[in-house]
């Protein structure tokens, strides 16, 4: 079976806050590490009242300080809001603190509105047309050329690898070009996803950073004991993406076992349209989902995002996706 790792939101829950998100983040973390999961991805979102990941880099920080082995990444950070020297300085303080664990994802979109997105970064020339751009040049503060006027201090000459984020063919084609793995937003804008895996292989040039293609996915998964409580913990998630693509946006609330029934056609073709890429039921429910998913695309690895109230329940969630893997044995299953 393919490399498993886990994509964070740090989710304010209805009911919470940003800190005791941060909490559950590390806690996330400290068992994915635990289960075996490859990676510990964070997500830059700003002006959101369910998500605490804004300052991506410094909760990337708690997250390592409180790991070992699992590599901590972001998944990712949104180019066009910052300078690429301030991100490689970012980067290469995490770099040199937990050396050899660190992962950049790199991702085009703002990640929020038109006017946060001019606040964050108060330039109004910058533009996501700029990315390529804005890419090479934070390549280049790792690498250290001579030729470099501006020097990245901490940054220059260290080994962060870097990702091209993408949810169209824009960010299959970069990566490609540039020889990067590239991460598909399948688990919420999953139209172009085979179309944009297939030009990425086909143009894929192999560089300094790596040799072959290398595609990872985003994949969701609920997962429980059984399919009724797996579907009941999916709702969280499938209220949140409603009330988002509806103008509501909320924090992650609890589950409702009524939510399917209350919305209408308009709602469900939203959920239809943004999360067919997910994996939702018991371990046998799960397994067969994953694999059919792997089969589908080839992914080299699977960014797995479990958005469920419980905290508890997620962790299960985690646990249950790492075990059926091995599944035909029911051993592994248990806690």
């Amino acid at each position: 079976m393919i490399p498993f790792s886990v994509l964070d939101l740090a989710p304010i829950t209805q009911g919470s806050t940003a800190a005791q998100a941060f909490r559950n983040s590390l806690s996330l973390a400290q068992h994915a590490e635990r289960l075996g999961y490859q990676r510990f991805w964070l997500a830059e979102h700003h002006g959101m009242r369910g998500i605490a990941s804004a300052a991506t880099a410094v909760v990337m920080g708690h997250v390592a300080a409180g790991t070992s082995t699992i590599r901590v990444g972001a998944g990712g950070i949104m180019l066009p809001n910052h300078a690429p020297l301030v991100i490689a300085e970012q980067f290469g303080t995490l770099a040199s603190l937990f050396p050899g664990r660190i992962d950049l994802g790199l991702g085009r979109a703002p990640g929020s509105d038109q006017a946060t997105s001019h606040a964050l970064r108060r330039n109004l020339a910058s533009s996501p047309d700029q990315f390529p751009q804005d890419v090479l040049e934070l390549m280049a503060y790792f690498q250290s050329p001579e030729s470099n006027v501006v020097r990245a201090v901490p940054g220059a000459d260290l080994d962060v690898p870097i990702w091209i984020l993408g949810s169209s063919l824009f960010g299959a084609q970069l990566a490609a070009m540039l020889g990067l793995p590239f991460a598909f937003a399948s688990h919420f804008a999953p139209a172009m996803m085979l179309q944009a895996i297939e030009i990425y292989r086909a143009q894929f040039r192999p560089s300094t950073h790596l040799e072959q293609p290398y595609v990872m996915l985003g994949f969701n998964v609920f997962a429980a004991d059984t399919d009724e409580e797996a579907h009941l913990l999916a709702t969280s998630m499938q209220q949140v993406f409603v009330n988002l693509r509806t103008g509501r946006p909320t924090q992650l609330a609890p589950p409702d076992p009524d939510f399917l029934k209350r919305i209408g056609p308009a709602e469900k073709a939203i959920l239809n349209q943004v999360l067919p890429c997910s994996a939702i039921g018991s371990p046998e429910t799960v397994r067969t989902e994953m694999d059919a998913f792997i089969a589908r695309t080839g992914a080299n690895e699977l960014m797995i995002t479990s958005q469920i109230f419980d905290h508890a329940a997620r962790l299960r969630s985690y646990a249950i996706t790492s075990a059926a893997r091995e599944l035909p044995h029911q051993a592994a299953l248990s806690r």
